[in-house]
């Protein structure tokens, strides 16, 4: 049910995207061979009891196992997001979402959303048909982030931990506690319903006309794709992508602080010379790139290879 109009003061809106939050197994015991994206986002939040006067309002903005995360889904979303953003009774939203390209769809909503509401994106990693699922639990946390006093900006709740955007990354297989900010730390913690924070609440990083600029058409984006630098790289699929014009864009997962291969590094140069856009990550969980003088590849900061991609595209897209 989407309501459009008479919105109470507290709404919180959830938008549905899919995962393992919305999957479906054979069997309570079983939190792995399930199949995700098979629940609706109103079945979902009928479990939920809103605190107060607050209204959950559903809409199931897509249907799909987050490894299949489609520039079209992005589109949508960010859309529906700065929908229900814009209305005066909404608090802010909630999205569920499959953990296993989280980090990146908060990402790109950190960097296409312009907003002084919360944005909340959770999951879970068992099944709603589990025994003891965590995907509710990760729900109610969620809403109470939204709700907390001057929350603002793009967040994932998840195992009672609030982490801010830029830094999430998932860095477990299976538990339930999957994700991590890394050195920086999470921004705070849901307590019984209660959000307490350890560092601000994070910093608007959408750029101007960001969402205005977003092709409704997957062929219509930017082709961006990682490399990894490692013991013994070559060049080889480097050359292949410059030589075919079927990039438009290369992010190189690198080792350490930012080195590469020198046969690799060789390639990256050439492709940047014929007009690619290359950039440097570090396959480092923890840390960023301290830049040095003198690089001809730059470096994405503290971004991780697949949010300096998300960056690099949008970039591609705002010449």
């Amino acid at each position: 049910m989407v309501q459009t109009a008479g919105l109470p003061t507290q709404t919180v809106v959830v938008l549905g995207t899919g995962g393992t939050i919305a999957g479906r197994a054979a069997s309570g015991p079983d939190n792995i061979g399930y199949t995700a994206a098979q629940v609706g986002v109103e079945d979902l939040i009928a479990g939920i009891d809103a605190p107060g006067d607050v209204q959950l309002v559903g809409e199931q903005v897509a249907q799909l196992d987050s490894k299949d995360m489609s520039f079209a889904a992005w589109r949508s979303l960010a859309l529906r997001c700065a929908h229900w953003l814009a209305q005066d009774g909404v608090a802010g939203v909630v999205v569920t979402h499959g953990t296993d390209t989280l980090e990146e769809t908060a990402f790109f909503l950190h960097s296409v959303l312009a907003t002084t509401k919360p944005v909340v994106l959770t999951c879970a990693m068992r099944p709603a048909t589990a025994l003891y699922p965590d995907g509710p639990q990760n729900m109610r946390d969620a809403i109470a982030v939204v709700l907390a006093p001057a929350a603002l900006g793009v967040m994932v709740v998840c195992a009672g931990r609030v982490h801010g955007a830029a830094d999430v990354q998932k860095v477990h297989t299976y538990r339930l506690d999957a994700f991590s900010s890394g050195d920086v730390g999470a921004l705070g913690y849901v307590e019984e319903g209660t959000v307490r924070l350890t560092r601000p609440w994070p910093a608007d990083g959408a750029t101007s006309g960001a969402l205005a600029r977003l092709p409704a058409s997957d062929a219509a984006w930017p082709r961006v794709e990682i490399v990894t630098s490692h013991a013994g790289a070559r060049g080889t699929v480097v050359d292949a992508l410059s030589a075919a014009r079927s990039v438009d864009g290369l992010v190189v997962a690198a080792t350490g602080n930012g080195t590469i291969h020198s046969e690799l590094e060789a390639a990256l140069l050439r492709a940047l010379d014929s007009g690619i856009a290359v950039r440097r990550a570090t396959r480092c969980i923890e840390g960023r790139i301290l830049p040095r003088s003198n690089e001809a590849i730059s470096d994405a900061g503290g971004l991780s290879p697949v949010k300096a991609r998300i960056s690099l595209l949008l970039e591609l897209l705002g010449r």
